[in-house]
């Protein structure tokens, strides 16, 4: 995963977070509202920035499980291998994640 792709989701979380916060803080909504209501947000801004890698790993360890039960030669999985990696360069690289 590159900087760029980090900074970009770290943001998106950061301005849904701050948006749940603007939009509570003049409700009419109890503190304890107010505050599950920025839980919720952040909870949600998590939860869609880690769709796209949850299927990346489903499709990961959907290949694994071929390679793992002997279905492939070691000329397929290798190749297998690659091409799955290559159609998912952000989720194997080891970039910072803020």
């Amino acid at each position: 995963m590159s900087t760029q792709d980090n900074t970009d989701r770290y943001i998106s979380i950061a301005r849904a977070c701050l948006k749940a916060i603007n939009d509570t803080a003049t409700g009419p909504s109890s503190r304890e509202e107010k505050i599950q209501a920025v839980y919720q947000a952040i909870d949600d801004a998590f939860q869609a920035e880690l769709s796209e890698q949850r299927q990346a790993v489903a499709v990961m360890a959907s290949v694994l499980e071929r390679i793992a039960t002997g279905q492939l030669s070691g000329n397929e999985a290798a190749t297998l291998a690659r091409i799955t990696l290559d159609q998912h360069p952000t989720t194997t690289s080891t970039g910072q994640v803020h």
